[in-house]
C-alpha cells in the first residue's frame, strides 16, 4: 500500500531548516516528490510518498525538526498557522484506504505527543469530533482542547493539525493589484457559491510586493476543474477592474487535472 503526506512547515526562509526537513525524509526511506518554500508566506510544503511505516517515520521526524528549529514566538508570515509543523495530512494512494490513512494519522499524533510534547488535533477523515472535520474550524477555535495532549499549545512549536483526506490541489491565483479587500471579496464570493464550488476553499492573502493572491484548496478537482476556478476568478477580478497575473501550483497534482485544463485551453485531448 502507498500513502502520501503533505506536511506544511512554518518556515520558508531559512535554507538550513528546510534542508534538515528534506534530510529526515530521505533517512525515513520515504520519497520526497516535491517541495516548495515561500518567504512571504514563511512556509514550506513537502509532498512525500511511501509505505505506511515510511510516511509515519517521516512525519514523526519532521515534527522533531520543527520543534528543534522553528519558534512560533518569533515567526512572522502572512499564512495562518497554529504550529511549527502546522498541517500534516495523510492521503491514501495505491491500494490504501481513507480509513487506513486516518489510522496512520492517529498513530502519528500519539507518537508526536509522547515523544515531543506537541499537542495535536485531528481533522478530515481522522476527526474524532464532528465539529473538527474542517481544518479552518481548528484554526479559528484557539481555545479548543487538543485530541492528543493536555496543553493547548507547546510554547514554541504550537500544535499540529493532523488529518486524513483524499488528494487535494493547492493552487494560488495572483492578481495585478495590492487591493486585499478586493481579493477578500473574490474569495468570499467563491466560498459562498453553490454547486460544485463547495469543493473549493478560498482565502485572500497579501504578497508583500504590490500584489495579492487568492489562495485555494481544490478538494475535488473533478467536480471543480482548475480551468473553471481560474475563469471564475478572472471574471470576478474583471468586475473589479483587476487582471490575473498568473497561477501558482503548490506541491503535486493528478495528471487528470492537467489533462482537463489542457483540453479547455489548448484543445489537447491526449497527453
Amino acid at each position: 500500500m502507498l500513502f502520501e503526506i503533505v506536511p506544511n512547515l512554518a518556515e520558508g526562509r531559512e535554507a538550513a531548516t528546510i534542508a534538515a526537513a528534506r534530510d529526515v525524509v530521505e533517512k525515513s526511506g520515504a520519497r520526497l516528490l516535491d517541495w516548495s518554500s515561500d518567504a512571504i508566506h514563511h512556509r514550506s510544503v513537502l509532498t512525500i510518498a511511501g509505505d505506511a511505516a515510511q510516511v509515519l517515520d517521516a512525519a514523526i521526524a519532521l515534527a522533531g525538526v520543527a520543534l528543534e528549529r522553528i519558534d512560533l514566538r518569533r515567526h512572522r508570515g502572512v499564512h495562518p498557522r497554529i504550529g511549527a509543523l502546522d498541517v500534516l495530512p495523510f492521503v491514501p494512494l495505491d491500494g490504501a484506504t481513507l480509513e487506513q490513512a486516518a489510522e496512520l494519522a492517529h498513530r502519528a499524533g500519539e507518537a508526536i505527543w509522547k515523544r515531543y510534547g506537541i499537542p495535536c488535533f485531528y481533522y478530515g477523515a481522522a476527526a474524532r469530533k464532528p465539529e473538527r472535520l474542517l481544518l479552518p474550524a481548528i484554526r479559528q477555535n484557539v481555545d479548543w482542547l487538543p485530541d492528543e495532549g493536555d496543553v493547548l499549545r507547546h510554547s514554541s512549536a504550537g500544535a499540529i493539525a493532523i488529518g486524513a483526506r483524499d488528494v487535494l490541489i493547492a493552487f494560488n491565483v495572483e492578481l495585478a493589484s495590492a487591493n486585499l479587500d478586493a481579493a477578500k471579496e473574490i474569495a468570499r464570493a467563491i466560498r459562498e457559491r453553490d454547486g460544485g464550488l463547495r469543493s473549493l476553499r478560498a482565502l485572500a492573502l497579501p504578497r508583500g510586493d504590490d500584489r495579492v493572491q487568492v489562495s485555494l484548496n481544490v478538494t475535488d478537482y473533478v467536480a471543480t476543474p482548475l480551468y473553471r476556478v481560474v475563469e471564475l476568478i478572472r471574471r470576478l477580478a474583471e468586475e473589479r477592474a483587476i487582471e490575473i497575473i498568473g497561477c501558482e501550483l503548490i506541491g503535486c497534482l493528478p495528471l487528470a487535472a492537467v489533462e482537463s485544463a489542457a483540453a479547455y485551453y489548448l484543445g489537447v485531448t491526449e497527453l
